[in-house]
């Protein structure tokens, strides 16, 4: 069973100390939040309490550059479900690195990975494409190695679940997205 408590604990075992980052549990909607004047740590805030959030808002995370870690959310932009075409056709375009990350990290967390249009209300859109990308996405971080925030991360997963500490694309079934 995966508990988010445990990844709270990787987490910020890896990068409390290192980057003033924590992990928590959060509301309704994830967020990142800067450290300021009231809090002294960045806090990266994941929904619910659900481990495939949590993975998801870490993958930002560690794909956030270190000017973008000091913005609230990164800087992003964020429109609810029920986006257009166009506003879905956006959102997923920066949504390839994120959920291929989250894909590795499930992997070294014996997790199982869903992709995510995170767009139930708006209109429909073949996803098709959108995996393809997440799954070359994939490709090249077994190819050239991931950043080495989330690489650090995906060590310290595959430790603490006792996975191949190895990025192999074998690992990785693009039939179960």
């Amino acid at each position: 069973m995966h508990q988010y408590q445990d990844l709270i604990k990787v987490f910020n075992k890896c990068f409390l100390q290192a980057y003033n980052t924590q992990l928590l549990k959060g509301d309704s909607e994830p967020i990142y939040l800067p450290a300021n004047q009231n809090v002294p740590y960045n806090t990266v805030y994941f929904a619910y309490g659900y481990f495939a959030s949590a993975l998801h808002e870490c993958s930002h995370w560690l794909i956030a550059g270190a000017e973008r870690r000091k913005l609230v959310d990164f800087g992003y932009w964020y429109e609810p479900d029920g986006r257009t075409p166009a506003q879905q056709a956006l959102f997923l375009r920066v949504e390839v690195k994120p959920q291929a990350l989250e894909w590795v990290l499930a992997t070294a967390s014996r997790f199982h990975f869903r992709i995510s249009l995170d767009n139930l209300q708006g209109a429909a859109i073949s996803d098709e494409h959108f995996k393809q990308a997440v799954y070359n996405q994939v490709k090249m971080y077994c190819e050239q190695g991931l950043p080495k925030r989330a690489e650090l991360f995906r060590r310290a997963l595959c430790e603490f679940y006792n996975t191949c500490p190895y990025l192999e694309i074998n690992h990785f079934d693009y039939a179960i997205l």
